[in-house]
């Protein structure tokens, strides 16, 4: 049994103890936002945050995690309203198929969490994630966009 806080809800599985958080999210508790791409950390699909950082899920066992860390799934990322990086997302058109975008919106809200102000090769460094349609320069320029929206609501 792993306890687990996810999206501010404290939950109880019944699971392996070796068993990934993403087939925890998916499986047993309906979040199906987070996708499964690789399954070995690579492609960033599955990216979640744990205590606010951008943790892929595939590789992470439930085991891991404790009930006081604080997961958050992309549908809890802006549930009053967009966050940030979703309205530049939305209003760039960043998405072409759209399948790892979900991981690319949670690293990218993660990074600007971390750092508001983030130059061009601070966005490449963090921002790992693999698009097969290639959509790494409108990627760019939605986190650019957020953090000036940002900067904008806190200024």
């Amino acid at each position: 049994m792993a306890k687990l806080n996810v999206n501010g809800a404290d939950v109880d599985v019944d699971v392996e103890e070796d068993t990934p958080l993403l087939w925890v999210i998916r499986e047993h508790l309906g979040l199906t936002g987070t996708k499964y791409g690789c399954g070995v950390a690579q492609c960033g699909a599955c990216t979640v945050h744990i205590d606010g950082v951008a943790t892929r899920s595939c590789a992470m066992p439930v085991n891991a995690m404790t009930p006081d860390q604080k997961i958050v799934t992309i549908e809890a990322l802006g549930t009053e309203k967009p966050h940030p990086v979703q309205q530049a997302w939305a209003e760039l058109d960043v998405a072409q198929c759209g399948y790892c975008q979900v991981g690319m919106i949670m690293t990218a809200a993660s990074l600007l969490a971390q750092n508001p102000d983030p130059s061009d090769d601070d966005i490449r460094a963090e921002i790992t994630n693999i698009c097969r349609c290639g959509t790494y320069p409108r990627v760019l320029a939605g986190v650019k966009l957020a953090a000036e929206r940002m900067s904008t609501d806190r200024g």
